[in-house]
Order: C-alpha cells, then structure tokens, then sequence
C-alpha cells in the first residue's frame, strides 16, 4: 500500500474544557480528493489549522508524505506551506494590490520571482480560471463574489502546489456560481495533480469535488467512504446532515430567552 500524501494520527484539541478534536484519523492517497462534512462547531476549521500550522495539536500527528510535520517552525514551516495551496472561505485577497498581485503573491514572496515574469504567469494563471487579462489591473473590490472567488483559486494554484486546501468554497455563492467554482476546482486539481482536503457543509459542493467524504461530528470521524456511498451510509448521524433534517440524533443548541 502506497504512503498516503496526508494523514492525521490521532489529532486531538482542547481549548480549556471544550474538546475540538477528540482523536481524527484520517489518510489521503497521493491524487485524491477527500471532502470532510460536518456543521458548525464540528471541528473542520480547527483540524485544517492543525494541518497547516496555524494551530498546534495537543497530542496526535499530522505526516506529510510519511513525515511528521506537527511542529515544525521556522523555515522548515515555510518551506513546506510552499507545497501547499490554499483558498480561503472568505477570499482574502489583498484590497491594497491588483488582482494580478494577488495572484502571484506566493511567486513572488516565496518563491523569489521577478515581477514582471510572475505577472505573466498571474495572468495566464487567471485565464485558467476564466478571467480575462483586463481583470489583472483592477482592484478585488471592483469585482463580483464569484469573481473574488475565482482569483483567490488563481492564486492558490498559481504556485503549482502539490496539496490543495479549500476551505468551504461555495461559501456565500449563488447556487450557479457554486456549480463553476466546483467544476474550477475539479478541472484545477486534476491539471496540476494535486491532492486535495476540502472542508464544507455544501452537500452539493461535496457530492461533485469528492472522490471520497469523511463526516467530522464532535471533533471524531464519524463516517469515513467513498461519495457515491454516502446515500447507503447507513450512519444515523449521515443521514440527517446530508438530507438536512432538524429530527435526529445531532441536536442543535438554541439559546432560550
């Protein structure tokens, strides 16, 4: 059996008394598209931060190709996030520069490219994702959401990175708009051969970029399987969060007046 390209070991967070993550096992083989589902407060966003460094796991592993790279720093840190491509849910794309050096801030910040080459590769980077040279110049406020949407991928796999990370990416479009973002990721993922971890709660997102889904529910992989089995899950826990129904065994707290 082939080294997974990811794999957490046991991954746990506490924040004081408040358990996040309680022990998430999880691999992905090297080309594959694994999307974690769960709702709100399920841990997603702390386990993608525990990938990526921004947060340290109290106890657990995160490898890399075999490797543990839980607690590297300094420039061992950087030069792995090299690797690494991310699109942020909310964009966070740079207000003070153009488009065109949003898309190549990685080029240039790490990977020490003169300009005037990283804004071609930007541009070239832009028409791969639909976006005509004349967006190179304008600035992110000038543009639409799903345009936002579409330069935050840009610069996500304008390094060619060999891990991609996408943190509920539909989040905030229009059903249509959600739809060319998917198949932008798909079309993405497969041209560089990447491989990919994607949080979300879009059922539809998850059903079209996955090859497989693992469902997180009170910091623990409840269900872990390929997407078109998630329909014969037969997880109690699946069933209610993919036909979104209130009646099940998640309860949702509500704060009483």
């Amino acid at each position: 059996m082939s080294t997974p390209k990811l794999a957490l070991e046991g991954l746990c967070k506490s924040f004081g008394d408040k358990v996040v993550l309680d022990g998430v096992d999880l691999s992905i083989a090297p080309g594959e598209s694994l999307v974690v589902i769960g709702g709100s407060g399920s841990g997603k966003s702390v386990m993608l931060k525990c990938i990526l460094g921004l947060m340290i796991a109290d106890q657990g592993k995160v490898l890399i190709d075999g490797q543990d790279v839980t607690r590297l720093g300094g420039r061992a840190r950087e030069k792995l996030m090299r690797r690494f491509g991310m699109l942020f849910q909310g964009g966070a794309l740079f207000d003070s520069l153009p488009v065109w050096e949003n898309v190549a801030f990685g080029l240039i910040r790490s990977r020490k490219m003169k300009r005037a080459y990283a804004r071609e590769v930007a541009v070239e980077t832009l028409a791969k994702v639909g976006l005509g040279a004349d967006v190179a110049s304008l600035s992110p406020s000038e543009l639409s959401g799903g345009m936002q949407k579409r330069v935050s991928l840009a610069r996500s796999i304008a390094t060619k990175p060999e891990i991609m990370f996408f943190d509920e990416p539909t989040t905030g479009l229009d059903p249509i708009m959600a739809d060319v973002i998917n198949e932008l990721i798909i079309s993405s993922v497969k041209d560089l051969g990447a491989t990919a971890l994607s949080i979300t709660h879009d059922m539809a997102s998850a059903r079209k970029i996955a090859d497989r889904v693992a469902m997180l529910y009170k910091g623990r992989i409840v269900w872990c399987g390929p997407v078109e089995d998630i329909d014969k899950s037969g997880n109690p826990l699946v069933e209610q969060f993919i036909h979104g129904r209130a009646d099940g065994p998640i309860k949702m707290e509500l704060k009483r007046a």
